[in-house]
């Protein structure tokens, strides 16, 4: 039956002049990078890419970095930045993804931009516009031969309108799941993806973002969050974040805490907090935190604290107001709190690492003690069989005795 349809459906794509894919159902490698290229084409040719090498380069980097890690490398992926002021992010067939220049003025940090870019490798990954232009091949077709071919917009026409008409719900979520394991994975703060669901959640309750990408068809904002959560919980994150009624969110680790409560710009004090905590994070899985590491570069009104190249926060004079003149002298008394954080931070991953050599050798004795009784069973098993079969032997040979001795008395009578 299989057999027919692809025959029928090729013989439709030769008599209306389509290029067939290679299998019905089933899109060719080919055919999606060029359906890719060519979204891409037009994409740019709408909105222009944005003439800033450096900007490029960095967007690009973060890109590849997911990409590397996103288990699909028979394509290679391209990151740009379109001109354009818009908050939103595209991914065309074929690992052609593009931020807008709008979103990362929303989100200019490393952290935001990667679980944007991360969300969006996942649609690639998981072929999600691929896989709805396959499922409305047959609709397609169908229309074709009302038609007799006229108004069939082919693949390319296809994949733009997949792109622009959005993704499923479950799309969405399989986006969401994959952006986050590969931030992860790629070395990025695992906060990120709650980040970037939460500020696109703020802009949406405005009136602001598209209709298509970032913004099509994502599941209701409490359910995204919660889920984005559930995978948090898998990695243990210290020091956690907690948020208090007042605003102020507490990156909280034993008893040291530090607190945030301004909020700067569209990044409120919780988001900030989420940043820093992931950071220390991602700086602590590193190995043991050197105090030493901890730098700040002042840049007058605000001032970047990083750990080693690791970037944990960024402090503005309004952080300053009531604690320090500005925001360098700000971040140097911040600097000082983190560093007596690394003592903590170490003497925690000590414990938490005995634990698992503990844990590890628990494991291992009952494992031990396990093949042990196997083997005891199997050695008493064997002896067993061992005995049956040697009484089974004793009793044959004395039933042959028997019978010999019957048959020479006979003889002898």
């Amino acid at each position: 039956m299989k057999k027919i349809l692809v025959a029928f459906i090729f013989a439709l794509c030769v008599v209306f002049g389509i290029t067939p894919p290679t299998q019905a159902g089933m899109i060719s490698l080919e055919q999606e990078i060029e359906m890719g290229r060519e979204t891409a084409n037009y994409l740019e040719a709408q909105y222009g890419v944005v003439q800033d090498y450096a900007l490029q380069e960095r967007i690009n980097n973060i890109g590849q970095r997911l990409a590397a890690v996103c288990g699909r490398n028979e394509i290679t992926y391209s990151f740009k930045v379109l001109n354009s002021n818009e908050v939103n992010a595209l991914a065309c067939p074929g690992g052609f993804i593009y931020v807008f220049k709008g979103l990362i003025d929303y989100m200019p940090s490393d952290t935001e931009l990667a679980g944007v870019i991360g969300h969006e490798v996942g649609h690639v990954a998981q072929k999600h516009t691929v896989n709805s232009i396959e499922k409305q091949m047959w609709t397609t077709l169908a229309l074709i031969v009302a038609t007799g071919g006229r108004g069939g917009m082919g693949l390319i026409g296809a994949a733009q309108q997949a792109l622009f008409a959005g993704y499923s719900r479950t799309d969405e979520r399989g986006a969401d799941k994959e952006g986050f394991y590969n931030t992860v994975k790629a070395g990025y703060n695992p906060y990120a993806m709650l980040i970037t669901a939460s500020k696109l959640e703020d802009l949406a309750a405005q009136g602001g973002g598209a209709n298509y990408g970032l913004f099509s068809s994502h599941p209701e904002p409490e359910e995204r969050v919660k889920r984005i959560n559930k995978y948090l919980k898998e990695y243990d994150i210290t020091p956690m974040v907690v948020l208090n009624e007042n605003g102020v969110a507490t990156i909280k680790e034993s008893d040291w805490t530090f607190n945030i409560g301004q909020d700067i710009g569209s990044t409120k004090a919780e988001y900030r907090a989420y940043m820093l905590a992931g950071s220390l994070w991602v700086a602590r899985q590193r190995g043991p935190i050197n105090p030493d590491y901890f730098v700040v570069y002042d840049n007058g009104s605000y001032a970047h604290i990083y750990y080693d190249d690791i970037q944990l926060l960024t402090v503005y004079n309004q952080d300053a107001v009531g604690i320090a003149p500005d925001a360098g002298s700000y971040a140097a008394a911040c600097t000082r709190m983190l560093r007596e954080w690394a003592p903590i931070a170490n003497y925690n991953d000590k414990l938490k690492k005995d634990a698992a050599f503990a844990e590890e050798q628990k494991r291992l004795a009952e494992e031990q003690k396990k093949l042990e009784k196997e083997q005891a069973k199997k050695a008493k098993e064997e002896q067993k069989r061992l005995e049956k079969e040697r009484k089974a032997k004793e009793k044959a040979e004395k039933k042959a005795r028997e019978k010999a001795e019957k048959e020479a008395k006979k003889k002898i009578v």
